[in-house]
């Protein structure tokens, strides 16, 4: 019995000293310090010390751990262990100063990385009495509809908690796009129009000006060939097509365009000198502006000549009836069929530039086994490749053959069709002339791809469509907003003019 003992206890020495030295370096490498070794984004300590998760009333603070890991007996080691290999992994085989760290704090990236039971486990109360109501609103929508959405997260509105974002807004946004015109000329008039040529319009009761390329009428194939590679189904059968003569913006509708709008037709624009004299534009009050949007619909990005992002289809709708009525001309959004005729610009390949998007793809085993050559493609669009997971400004790339930027990427954009996979094959005749899509529908389409896609989502006869509900799932607002969409950053639109008497025909 004695020999047994002596066996034993050596054997529980060990064991403790096992245990309590792994707890130690359990506990060692959950210290910030010992995070911050291995984590080296060049702002992390820094902007978690300017956030309110570190500069408390209490002055307690929240640690690396505290939200990067669940709770301790809620997977915490073996997220830990996870971790902990990826980390090491990246230490070894990635170069660091390679990293878009701008788009690793983006949300849809921070979603990975943050535990919302973490929150949970801190944040109990979710009604503190010093509570503002919207927030109330806000957390009783969260407690309501969490269980059905998965999506919805604590860090959808409280996305720099952990780590100070300068600029970012929480919560409903009243001053956004607040612009000051004092000691600036405004333009009095729009733009006249006597002939079919490019004219640059203008845009009353502010200083923003905007190009309008002529595109001429013409026959062309709208969609792709069964043989044309990356091709999805709903982009046939091949039709030919004739349209008649039109304008288009240069560029997507830009902040600086959508802000006249809003200033002008929102509740602080209405009460405001719109026309920059002393009288208010005769059109202003005849549109509903957009209400202030949550959040920041931007995403810190940058405004100006950036496409306008976040906005809903209705709005998009809503700034082409402003702007028809504050120019006298007929603005709207294109058609299906008028997109793809402008950005092709007489070309029939799966892109105006040319080239096999096969070739230009950079995921896959085969792109990187190739090492596939995107200089073409990087100089006429901006995608996945080449955005670093953001829109950017119409210089960033070479115009199409009409005098086009952006046709394809840097944002998708809406048409004015309902959506159907087959719409294609509804179409009858030989030629279909301004077909207009299909006559009812549930969304609507959309086209070109963005800075998110890959080369086989902005060839010119890409389809996609809008979905209405995943892009408000996460707005907390009550009932939702019918201006701006919470969980769509890659949308905008550009505007098309009619051809007719009012633009010289």
């Amino acid at each position: 019995m004695k020999k047994k003992w002596i066996w034993f206890i050596p054997g529980l020495l060990a064991g403790f000293l096992i245990f309590g030295s792994g707890s130690v370096m359990v506990k060692h490498t959950s210290e910030n310090e010992y995070c911050a070794s291995c984590h080296i984004h060049p702002q992390a300590t820094s902007s978690w010390m300017q956030s309110v998760h570190y500069i408390t009333k209490s002055g307690t603070y929240t640690n690396c751990t505290d939200c990067h890991l669940p709770p301790h007996g809620q997977g915490y080691l073996i997220e830990k262990v996870k971790t902990g290999a990826r980390d090491i992994w990246s230490q070894w085989t990635k170069d660091s100063a390679s990293f878009n760290w701008d788009e690793k704090g983006q949300l849809e990236n921070a979603r990975h990385h943050v535990f919302e039971s973490s929150c949970i486990a801190c944040h109990q109360n979710l009604f503190p009495p010093e509570l503002t109501k919207e927030g109330a609103d806000a957390h009783l929508y969260y407690t309501s509809y969490k269980e059905k959405q998965p999506d919805l997260q604590c860090i959808n509105c409280h996305l720099n908690a952990g780590h100070f974002i300068a600029g970012y807004t929480h919560g409903g946004n009243t001053g956004f796009g607040a612009t000051s015109l004092s000691n600036m000329v405004t333009y009095q008039s729009p733009a006249l129009v006597s002939r079919f040529e490019n004219f640059k319009e203008q845009i009353p009761g502010s200083v923003v000006s905007f190009n309008m390329i002529a595109i001429p009428g013409g026959t062309f194939s709208l969609g792709s060939p069964d043989d044309e590679p990356l091709r999805d189904s709903d982009e046939g059968p091949v039709k030919k097509v004739s349209l008649d003569s039109f304008y288009m913006a240069e560029i997507e509708v830009s902040w600086d365009e959508y802000l006249a709008f809003y200033a002008q037709t929102s509740g602080e624009g209405r009460s405001s000198d719109t026309k920059g004299n002393g009288a208010k534009s005769q059109h202003t009050d005849a549109i509903s502006g957009a209400t202030p949007p949550y959040g920041q619909p931007d995403q810190g990005w940058g405004k100006g000549l950036r496409p306008a992002i976040s906005i809903s289809f209705h709005a998009a709708e809503t700034y082409c009836k402003w702007l028809s009525g504050i120019t006298g001309k007929n603005y709207r959004l294109p058609t299906e069929a008028e997109w793809e005729y402008a950005c092709r610009a007489g070309s029939t390949d799966p892109y105006f530039f040319g080239g096999d998007p096969s070739r230009y793809q950079k995921s896959g085993l085969r792109a990187k086994i190739s090492r596939n050559d995107t200089s073409v493609i990087n100089s006429f669009v901006v995608y996945a490749e080449n955005s670093r997971a953001k829109t950017q400004e119409p210089g960033f790339v070479t115009a199409n053959p009409f005098g086009l930027k952006h046709m394809t990427g840097n944002v998708a954009e809406f048409c004015s069709d309902w959506y159907q996979a087959d719409a294609y094959s509804q179409y009858s005749g030989d030629v279909i002339d301004n077909p207009k899509g299909p006559s009812t529908g549930t969304e609507r389409v959309i086209r070109g791809g963005s800075y998110k896609d890959e080369a086989g989502m902005v060839r010119s006869a890409a389809r996609e469509y809008t979905r209405t509900e995943a892009w408000l799932r996460t707005d907390p607002q009550m009932p939702k907003s019918i201006w701006w969409y919470s969980d769509c950053f890659y949308v905008g639109f550009r505007v098309v003019c009619e051809f007719d008497t009012k633009t010289g025909k």
